[in-house]
């Protein structure tokens, strides 16, 4: 009778196994265009709060859809680590500050890594003496991506933090050293795929990885942050890419690549917008030299001016071009900014915004900012389209901005920030620049700009400097 009940179901079970698989088939091609369309909308400011509710509807999806499969057999330690990851997560998204969110953004990317190498590592010696040829190859690159953008992004953050110095680490024949240890590590790795008894040697590959991890940061400059935040980005979608392989999830393969091709894309985008060589990106050691001051500014004559006069300068500009930089992040300033905009516009005067690609300490960090604060998007410049305007502007004023406005970029072959395409507020007929004192930008160089006939210095925290400016036309327009 068992047999007979066993041989009636099993045709049933098998229906029902076939068809769960399909409906996983499903909730993964709907998963996967979310992921694209998130990407289109998140291209273009105006689509972007869509772009991310396509993306978390994406990813919520995929991971409905891998909890059906069959290969799961138990949940609780499932929900035990999700519940673990929440209580984690949800603090870190609520308390953030926005000046954090490159920091942030670089944990992230250090963590995800962990998990594909340690995914990487469990399948291999799991399973690795019965995995084909393809699986291992797979499995060694998630792993070498995996390990490397683990320690590589928690040196990021590191730096951006300001718990490790932001300046580069350099010594003799660095590039030869990371060169070597990443020939070995991928050398190791293609010996496993052929050899995958060879176990002994798989934790050699891990810590050489590792090592080349941090080796591929440390000779990085703080300036160039935006550049490796963008790369470790890459690195992180790949590795994804490459569990999917190993694991056989096509939606793990479609997300990591999707992940990985865009960082790649927009590290190239960022190193040419910084004229730097992307072959140096990928091993390091870019936007170094040993010329780097020390953040030192010499005592030197600068003129300094009050929220009254700013206020009166700007009434009377017919233009006006707002270079916001990481000041303005810092102390939040982004809403006064606004105000500020609003009280230029309904006096006439012609407000744009100039956006540097890497203003900040990530890409796009300043488009955020503004958005956030409801600017319109259209008086959003890039560099290249804004930079012939300047010689035509009023005034430049320059919100918290330093390396992305040094002509040093221009002239000194010494500089750290040399050949960097910078905007052109020098050009402007009068610069102002909000500023709490005059210490050195985040590469750590001095800024002729600060010390021109022309330039203005507006000393002190631009929150509360732009708010006294507001305040002063709003009281003019009374006035009036």
């Amino acid at each position: 009778m068992n047999l007979l009940t066993l041989a009636v179901a099993a045709p049933g079970t098998a229906a029902v196994e076939a068809g769960i698989e399909r409906w996983i088939d499903l909730v993964y091609l709907v998963s996967a265009v979310g992921f694209i369309m998130a990407l289109k909308w998140l291209s273009h400011p105006s689509t972007a709060r869509k772009g991310v509710k396509a993306g978390e509807i994406g990813m919520l999806l995929a991971i409905v859809g891998t909890l059906m499969k069959e290969e799961i057999v138990e949940y609780q330690w499932i929900v035990i680590a999700m519940v673990i990851g929440a209580a984690i997560g949800v603090p870190l998204a609520l308390l953030m500050k926005m000046t954090a969110v490159p920091q942030r953004t670089a944990f992230s990317h250090a963590l995800g890594a962990l998990a594909a190498g340690l995914v990487g590592t469990a399948e291999f010696y799991l399973h690795g003496a019965s995995l084909s040829k393809v699986a291992l190859t797979a499995i060694g690159f998630e792993v070498v991506l995996g390990y490397l953008t683990f320690t590589g992004s928690l040196m990021a953050f590191g730096k951006l933090q300001g718990i490790l110095p932001g300046k580069p680490i350099l010594y003799k024949g660095q590039n030869f050293v990371n060169l070597g240890m990443f020939g070995a590590s991928v050398a190791i790795a293609g010996y496993l795929v052929v050899n995958p008894g060879a176990t002994h040697l798989f934790p050699w590959l891990i810590g050489l990885t590792l090592l080349f991890g941090i080796a591929l940061i440390v000779p990085i400059g703080g300036a160039d942050m935006p550049t490796v935040i963008a790369l470790l980005n890459g690195y992180a979608g790949l590795a994804a890419a490459a569990m999917g392989f190993a694991l056989n999830n096509k939606l793990l393969i479609i997300a990591g690549a999707l992940d990985g091709t865009s960082g790649l894309i927009l590290s190239i985008i960022m190193c040419k917008a910084m004229n730097r060589s992307f072959t140096n990106v990928l091993f390091g050691g870019f936007g170094a030299t040993a010329h780097i001051k020390d953040g030192h500014v010499e005592e030197r004559s600068v003129r300094s001016i009050s929220p009254e006069e700013t206020a009166q300068m700007l009434e009377n500009s017919e233009s006006v071009i707002i270079i916001p930089g990481y000041g303005m992040a810092v102390s939040q300033a982004q809403h006064k900014v606004r105000e500020l905009y609003d009280a230029l516009t309904k006096k006439g005067v012609d407000v744009r915004f100039a956006i540097h690609p890497v203003a900040g300490r990530m890409p796009g960090h300043m488009n955020v900012l503004l958005a956030e604060a409801d600017i319109p998007y259209d008086r959003l410049i890039d560099m290249d389209e804004i930079n012939s305007d300047f010689p035509q502007t009023d005034v430049a004023l320059i919100i918290g901005a330093n390396d992305v406005v040094n002509p040093a970029a221009r002239t000194d072959k010494t500089s750290p920030i040399f050949g960097m395409p910078i905007l052109n507020a020098d050009q402007a007929q009068t610069v102002m620049v909000v500023k709490r004192g005059m210490s050195a930008g985040f590469a750590g160089v001095e800024n002729e700009l600060f010390f021109e006939d022309k330039t203005m210095m507006l000393f002190g925290d631009a929150k509360g400097y732009i708010a006294d400016v507001v305040k002063e036309l709003s009281g003019v327009h009374a006035g009036h």
